[in-house]
């Protein structure tokens, strides 16, 4: 019997990693997109390019076999996210400046453990509630700390606003983790761009949505980015890299975002925090550091299953 074939960790790592990068770099395309059309213009615009891509490639997806009762778990993993999350996502940013709204991400990682503690039954130390309060109360003060700007009209209710985007987001994870183990990352993706299409379509024709009667050079470049390298390229790299390592341990990689948005921030955009937003900044990131480390849960395992004729493990020879 051959050796069975696994994908190197360092493939799942670096996808892992430009994904990061690019999901960094969205906060900014966003908030550029955002000074031209509206938010479900915008949304709206990104789906629909991601999803003329797959529809070109649509027949690279006729070997992948529907298991019966899925369509509830892909449902729930497209309404999380695309659907509610780019809904929050785009009116935060029309409040709140990209780097604040980048240093709410850090939390994600902490809702993606306690989802798995109330879905999974996962076990979570005292470490990791400790970790969570103080990112909590550091994005509180984050928010309550912000003054208005020309980048950050409202903070306190765009981070509020971001917030629920991560919990949308955790949504997304749990349930794109458990789809992995049947559908490959590529189709995964595609589900979630053909989804949101239809979810913003009707809300483009809704009497508060704005349609553009110009198309500036910047947000319309910006929308094109987000629709390809973002809506195809960093969904695709993260769906790859969760279905390649635990959802927790690639979740931990999200912990990135907000030191490079940051950075992106204040370069590209001239953002500017106030001292206590640094100092709240410091205690969202120290109760994530908190959370991270050996036993915050219990140990996940891969089972192949031969129920399911896409399992990779099955595919890969049913490996141990």
């Amino acid at each position: 019997m051959p050796a069975p074939r696994t994908a190197p960790v360092s493939s799942a790592t670096l996808a892992l990693l430009l994904a990061m990068l690019l999901w960094s770099s969205s906060f900014i395309a966003m908030k550029v997109a955002l000074e031209g059309f509206h938010p479900m213009v915008v949304v709206f615009g990104r789906m629909g390019i991601s999803s003329a891509v797959f529809l070109a490639l649509w027949r690279n997806f006729r070997h992948v076999r529907y298991r019966k009762g899925d369509w509830k778990r892909l449902g729930a993993m497209a309404l999380c996210e695309p659907c509610l999350y780019f809904v929050f996502e785009a009116y935060a940013l029309r409040y709140t400046s990209a780097s604040q709204a980048g240093m709410i991400v850090s939390v994600m990682p902490l809702c993606v453990a306690v989802a798995a503690w109330i879905v999974l039954g996962e076990r979570l130390a005292r470490r990791v509630w400790s970790g969570f309060v103080l990112a909590i109360i550091g994005v509180v003060w984050l928010s309550l700390g912000g003054a208005s700007s020309d980048n950050a009209p409202n903070p306190l209710l765009g981070n509020l606003l971001e917030l629920c985007a991560m919990v949308s987001a955790t949504g997304y994870v749990i349930n794109a983790k458990k789809l992995s183990a049947t559908y490959p990352p590529l189709f995964i993706t595609a589900v979630q761009s053909l989804a949101g299409s239809a979810f913003f379509l009707p809300l483009l024709f809704l009497p508060t949505t704005q349609l553009p009667d110009a198309f500036p050079l910047l947000p319309t470049l910006s929308v094109i980015y987000l629709g390809t390298c973002i809506s195809l390229g960093a969904y695709g790299l993260y769906n790859f890299g969760v279905s390649r390592l635990p959802a927790g341990q690639a979740s931990a990689f999200i912990n990135l975002i907000p030191v490079i948005t940051l950075l992106m921030g204040r370069v590209l955009l001239g953002d500017q925090l106030t001292p206590q937003q640094y100092a709240a900044s410091v205690l969202v990131l120290v109760g994530v550091l908190l959370s991270q480390g050996r036993g915050v849960t219990a140990p996940e395992k891969t089972v192949p299953d031969e129920s399911a004729p896409n399992d990779p493990a099955r595919l890969r020879g049913g490996e141990k």
